[in-house]
């Protein structure tokens, strides 16, 4: 959720027990919070669950919601403590064996897999901060495998425009994803 002044209003609604709000507000994050939890649980009900737990407990307490920039951290995190739970509770159900219930890991694999949803989700918010073309060109090349010369082509600029905007995508992402991201240069 951005901080436009939309999302404030439908924020002040949600807050004040507008039914239409939370369901304004549900349809804009389901989605994104589901594909969050199925990253660290690896099966779709399990993720599910734990988003329309999140959701109701959303619900529950939404007068004291915070402000709409604090609010996608705290959705995610709410949603990452249930998916946790989750595990916890699936491996007190299979005595500790992780093959008995489907789309359940080991700890060391569900911390992985914890580690690369935040990874992810923290990915995504930093590329949505560069600007339009650095992005662009940043996704042509990370995302698409394309080369620099083919970036140049594709955009119609300069190889060195191409250079010049990964460099600037790449030094913005080391700073945003605060050591997280080691991406090559």
């Amino acid at each position: 959720m951005t901080s436009t002044a939309t999302d404030h209003a439908m924020l002040a609604a949600l807050r004040a027990g507008d039914e239409a709000a939370f369901e304004r507000f549900f349809r804009t994050w389901y989605a994104r919070l589901a594909d969050y939890a199925f990253r660290i649980l690896d099966h779709r009900d399990q993720a599910e669950d734990a988003v329309q737990e999140a959701m109701l407990e959303i619900w529950r307490r939404h007068e004291q919601l915070p402000d709409a920039e604090a609010l996608p951290g705290y959705l995610h995190r709410s949603v990452r403590n249930r998916a946790l739970n989750q595990l916890r509770r699936d491996r007190r159900l299979t005595g500790g064996d992780p093959e008995t219930l489907p789309g359940l890991q080991s700890e060391p694999l569900a911390l992985r897999r914890l580690m690369e949803a935040d990874l992810a989700l923290a990915l995504s918010d930093a590329l949505g901060s560069l600007a339009p073309r650095t992005r662009e060109v940043f996704v042509l090349s990370r995302e698409q495998g394309l080369t620099y010369p083919q970036i140049a082509t594709t955009l119609d600029i300069s190889v060195k425009t191409v250079e010049t905007l990964m460099g600037r995508a790449l030094k913005a992402l080391r700073l945003r994803l605060g050591g997280q991201l080691h991406p090559d240069g």
